[in-house]
This record gives C-alpha cells, structure tokens and sequence, in this order.
C-alpha cells in the first residue's frame, strides 16, 4: 500500500457563533475558501485531485462537498459529505487516506466545514400526532435519564466527571489552562501558516480580513470561572458550566491527503504522514472516555505506544473529557493541548477534528519532526484517533 501523506493542512480562524465575526458567513463559503487554499498550498494541479470529502453538520442537507468542490475549480471530482458528529473532520481524513492507501485515489481534499451561526433549523411531525416538533434534531441513540441524546452538557460532561471522580476545580483549572496556552499560541504567531484569511463585509458595509481566533478569552481566571452558573442547578452536585465546557463556533478546515507516490513525483516535501486512525464505539453513558479506547487502537495499528507520541490534542468537548482521558492514559500534561483545545479555541462541529489535524500537523513541521495524535469523543457514544508522524 502507498503511504498516506499530508501536502497541505489550513483552516479558517474560529468563529464565535450567532455574535462573531463569521455569523453571516455560510459553511458553503467557509468550506469554498478552505477547498480552494488547500489544493493551491499543496503543489499539486487542481486537476490532479480525484474528491472531495467534508464534515458537515447540515442535518443531511444535501452535498456540501460536491457544492465546494464546483466553488472551488474542482467541477471534475465528485464529493463527498459526511456525518460523524464532532468526529466528522477526523472521518473525512481517515476516508481520505484510506482511499489513498488502497490505491483507489491519488490525491483527496479532506476536511470539514461549520456554521452554527447560520446552520438550518429542522422540525418534524411526531408520529401518531398532527403535531409538529420544533426545533429537532436527528438523535444519535434512544435517550435515557443517563444519557439524553440532546444534552451533551449531561450525556458528556456530567457523566465523565462523575464517573471519573473529576471536581469543578480540575475542570475549571484545565479550562483556565486551555485559554492561556491559546492566547500565548496566538500572541506568539503559532497558527500564523495555518490560517487562511476570511474576507468578511459587516452589517454596516465595513470590509475587514478575519485571521486570528477569538475565542480564547485573555481575561479568564479561577475567579471568574468559579463565579460561573453550572448548566443544571436542578441536579444535585452537577458541575459544568459554559467555562469548562467548549465554544459554540464557526470555522472551516481542510487537508490535502495525497499518496507518498505522488509527492515524490512531483518532489514535494509533505507535513507529516497518516500512521493509522481508528474509531470505536462505547455505550452512549460512557460517551466521554471513548477517546481513551480510540487511541490505544490507533496507536496499536500504528505499532507505536503511548510513549513514542510527542504530542497530543484531545478535544475539549468538556474539560473532562481531555482530564479523564489524560489520567487514565497516564499521558503527560505538558505534552497534551499544548496550543489550547476546545474550551479556549472552540469547537465548530464539523470541522474540528480536520482544525486537530491541521495544527498537530504544522506543530510537528516547527519542531523538526515526531509524532502526534489527535482524539475526541463523538455524540451517541463514538471516538475517534488518528496518528500522524513527521
């Protein structure tokens, strides 16, 4: 089989959605941009790529993929759209790279592409009735009292810090820890060569160029995450708020996965190798500790362990995910989120697994080489790895 191997890796800056700078930018214009930057920072010819494969979280509405594709001088490949809950963006690269390694394509455009600010609202009729259910969303699993299939804040948040034994203050601490590595990445120019600039007109006509994230907060502190309210005051010691849990944003990434064939080729010098990926599945309760499982069949298939990994981005999805995972890993802290995650960055859906990939990928390309894996957890009790080296 031909190795898997990453020519470009680029994204849009993260969004805050419904009140940032990205809030009437579609997920057609984000993913266009991102399609387009990443076939031209690969060095291949736009008529070399054979598909397209995004992330999307438009409730199946339509092909998203084909629609960037078209946008971005790509009308001879097909497109591909899939649906994998926060897992998307890492779906897309593994079916890129899988389509590479078996020899099927030689060069695919993966990624991911999210606008909540924008995102459709969907309703349904409720069977039995003339009733209508608005607004809703296609459920990931029967829902129980331990595991609602339409509160994360519960299904993954709460679970894992309960059952995990993790107080607030480890939460709050973790998340403190995500913005200030954020903020230095940023203030530092850290995601500089991975940014694609985002033409934006504001309501007032105003034409600005977004390129630095604006989530992470600069003025968040222990105090201020303390004060905050926990999302369920109803449930007796719940513990999750909106400061240990992630962002709700808008943003788009993509990579170009090519085979190792062709870069040598065209001698082009790749960002890293695709080692191996996995996704596992678990029972929805235990939604949180899936990346714990993800990983360890990853970096199996990879025939690596968790000491040869240098560094590590498990999504902050809720803080304690990235706390349990970490702890029950036995993996150092100062190797895991050293950019910041979730909670400081954010987590736009649909893209943030492919946003992982992107910034481990050129984390691994300013220090000269290594290993790197990026996890997360997915809704409906799903994760997902993959294993990148350099």
């Amino acid at each position: 089989m031909s190795e898997a191997v990453l020519l470009s890796a680029c994204r849009t800056a993260i969004g805050t959605a419904r009140k940032g700078t990205l809030r009437d930018t579609s997920a057609f214009d984000l993913a266009t941009l991102v399609v387009r930057e990443s076939v031209r920072r690969s060095g291949l010819q736009p008529e070399e790529i054979d598909d397209v494969v995004l992330g999307e979280s438009l409730a199946g509405g339509g092909d998203i993929a084909r629609y960037a594709a078209i946008e971005a001088g790509l009308a001879h490949v097909p497109g591909l759209a899939n649906n994998r809950h926060c897992a998307s963006g890492l779906a897309s690269v593994a079916t890129a790279a899988g389509s590479v390694r078996a020899g099927m394509d030689r060069a695919v455009v993966a990624g991911g592409t999210q606008s909540t600010s924008t995102a459709p609202q969907a309703r349904r009729r409720i069977p039995g009735t003339d009733d209508w259910q608005d607004p809703w969303s296609s459920p990931s699993h029967v829902p129980t009292p331990e595991a609602p299939n339409q509160d994360m804040s519960i299904l993954v948040g709460w679970n894992t810090a309960r059952l995990a034994g993790i107080s607030r203050a480890e939460m709050d601490a973790w998340a403190l820890r995500s913005h200030e590595r954020a903020v230095r990445a940023i203030d530092d120019g850290v995601f500089v060569d991975e940014i694609v600039p985002v033409k934006v007109t504001g309501r007032g006509g105003a034409v600005s160029m977004f390129e630095v994230d604006e989530h992470p907060r600069r003025d968040t502190s222990m105090e201020r995450l303390a004060g905050l309210k926990v999302l369920h005051p109803e449930i007796e010691g719940f513990s999750i708020t909106a400061g240990n849990a992630s962002g709700v944003n808008d943003a788009a990434a993509a990579v170009v996965v090519a085979s190792a064939g062709l870069a040598a080729d065209h001698g082009l010098s790749p960002l890293a190798t695709i080692r191996s990926w996995a996704s596992v599945g678990v029972d929805p309760v235990k939604t949180g500790f899936a990346p714990i499982s993800a990983i360890g069949k990853a970096l199996d298939r990879a025939g690596l362990g968790i000491g040869d990994v240098d560094l590590f981005e498990i999504n902050e999805a809720f803080a304690a995910v990235a706390v349990a995972t970490t702890r029950e890993l036995g993996l150092d802290p100062e190797r895991v989120n050293t950019v910041g995650s979730g909670c400081s960055l954010g987590h736009p859906i649909a893209t943030t697994g492919t946003r992982m990939v992107s910034t481990l990928a050129h984390q691994l390309r300013r220090r000269g080489g290594g290993t790197a894996v990026a996890a997360m957890c997915a809704g409906g009790g799903m994760g997902a790895a993959i294993v990148l080296t350099a």
